[in-house]
């Protein structure tokens, strides 16, 4: 797929189509997946690699919305990376089995950072059971 072709489908305004095209538009190097993956494959990977990456504290934006994107779309996709030469960022398109529009957008800085656990308050009386 041509450069303009996949920066023409990024339309939107959220922050991840935003970054991809700004990515794309200064020469980030992309590249598109030939095959396509039913809907179901796609979700439960991404929807288990979300699972993953919440139980170690990290949080990618925007990866639940486009795993529920992906569902509620039902019908196969492809996929495209934009990968940055200096690896700043991660950003993955879900295209429609054709390729002509956008199904899901998602994209996070890297390195991903782990969010502090949460601050637990002290209860004296859980300690005086001991």
């Amino acid at each position: 797929m041509e450069r303009h072709v996949l920066e023409s489908l990024l339309i939107g305004d959220d922050e991840a189509s935003v970054t991809a095209l700004a990515a794309l538009r200064s020469g980030a190097p992309y590249s598109v997946e030939e095959r396509v993956q039913p809907t179901g494959a796609h979700a439960g990977v991404f929807s288990r690699r979300l699972q993953r990456m919440r139980m170690r504290g990290f949080e990618p934006p925007g990866l639940e919305r486009a795993v529920q994107l992906i569902r509620e779309y039902g019908r196969p996709v492809r996929t495209a990376l934009i990968d940055p030469e200096n690896r700043t960022r991660f950003t993955l398109l879900f295209l429609t089995e054709d390729g002509g529009a956008l199904v899901a957008c998602t994209s996070w800085p890297l390195p991903l950072v782990a969010r502090k656990p949460p601050l637990q308050e002290f209860d004296p009386s859980v300690a005086l059971e001991h």
